[in-house]
C-alpha cells in the first residue's frame, strides 16, 4: 500500500486535498482524522504538518508527499522534488528599513530573522556573506521593529504586510516555491504504483489547463481552423450530414479558449462549444 503524507492545515491543505479528490482519491471529511486508508485505490493517506512532511518522507517512513518547495529545502530532509503542482505560489525575500542594504551582499555582521532558517542559512554562506542568523516561528516583521534583527526573510505574495510595517523588498528573490510532490532522494518513481499516482495527478494538472473544443465548419476552411486548434496530437475531424461542412474536437488552453472562439467565428465556425476536462490520462 502507498503511503502519502498531505498537508493537514494551513495554505496547502485544502488545495492539495482537493487536487487528489480530482485525482480520484478518497479524501477525509473530518479534520481531526490523522490517518486515512483508501483502499479502493491501495492508498494511505496521512495528514501531517506541512514542516514535518519532508522529513517523514526523507525518513522513508512514508512513501511521497505534498508540501511545499521551501519547507523541503529548509528541512534539508534527505528527500527531493518530483513534480510540481501548480498551486500556492509564493516567493521568498529579504526585506529591511530603507536604506540598510542594497542587497544580500551588505548584509556583513547584521542579524537575519525568519522562519526558514535552514534556507537563510544556507543562501547567506553560497553569497559568501557573514551574518547571524535568529529563527522565529512566525510574524518577523515585527523583529525589526523591536531590535531583534536587522534584516528578515520571509514568504512573500503582495507585499504589502511588508510595506504597512515600514520595510522594503531588497535583492533578488531567495527562492520562488510552489506546492511540489516529493520523494526519498534517489527512490525513483519507477514503481508501479508511484508511476499510477504521478499519471493521476498529471491528469488533474492537464485537466485544469485545458477545454475541449468542439465546432462545425466549412471544409474549405478545415485547415485554418485546425492551426488555430491543433490539439496535442493532432484534432478529431469528422464529416457531417450537410454537404461540405465537418465537426472538429480538440483541446485548447482554457486560457485562450474565448480568444479562439471569437477567431474560428470569423473564420466562418458555428456551434463552438467548449466543455470542462475533469480528467484525463496523455
Amino acid at each position: 500500500m502507498l503511503r502519502i503524507a498531505v498537508p493537514n492545515k494551513g495554505s496547502l491543505s485544502e488545495p492539495a486535498s482537493a487536487m487528489l479528490h480530482e485525482a480520484g482519491y478518497k479524501q477525509r471529511k473530518d479534520r481531526r482524522e490523522l490517518v486515512l486508508v483508501d483502499a479502493d485505490n491501495d492508498v494511505e493517506f496521512f495528514f501531517l504538518r506541512p514542516r514535518d512532511i519532508a522529513v517523514y518522507v526523507g525518513s522513508g517512513r512514508l512513501d511521497m508527499g505534498i508540501t511545499g518547495r521551501d519547507l523541503l529545502l529548509d528541512s534539508g530532509a534527505d528527500a527531493e522534488e518530483i513534480m510540481q503542482l501548480g498551486f500556492a505560489a509564493s516567493t521568498f525575500r529579504y526585506a529591511t528599513r530603507p536604506g540598510t542594504a542594497k542587497d544580500v551582499s551588505g548584509f556583513g555582521g547584521m542579524t537575519v530573522a525568519t522562519s526558514f532558517s535552514g534556507l537563510v542559512v544556507q543562501h547567506l554562506a553560497d553569497n559568501g556573506v557573514d551574518a547571524a542568523v535568529v529563527h522565529l516561528d512566525g510574524a518577523v516583521e515585527t523583529a525589526i521593529q523591536l531590535g531583534v534583527a536587522e534584516v528578515i526573510a520571509d514568504v512573500v505574495e503582495t507585499g504589502t504586510t511588508l510595506r504597512n510595517a515600514g520595510l522594503e523588498i531588497i535583492g533578488e528573490p531567495i527562492l520562488e516555491s510552489e506546492a511540489v510532490v516529493i520523494r526519498r532522494t534517489g527512490e525513483g518513481t519507477d514503481g508501479p504504483k508511484v508511476q499510477q499516482f504521478l499519471r493521476r495527478m498529471q491528469g488533474v494538472l492537464v485537466a485544469r489547463r485545458y477545454v475541449m473544443m468542439d465546432y462545425d465548419i466549412r471544409v474549405e476552411h478545415v485547415e485554418r481552423a485546425v492551426s488555430l486548434t491543433p490539439g496535442l496530437e493532432s484534432p478529431t475531424v469528422s464529416p457531417l450530414h450537410h454537404e461540405g461542412w465537418v465537426a472538429v474536437r480538440s483541446m485548447v488552453p482554457s486560457r485562450d479558449a474565448q480568444r479562439i472562439m471569437d477567431e474560428l467565428y470569423d473564420l466562418g465556425a458555428r456551434a463552438i462549444l467548449t466543455t470542462g476536462i475533469h480528467a484525463c490520462r496523455l
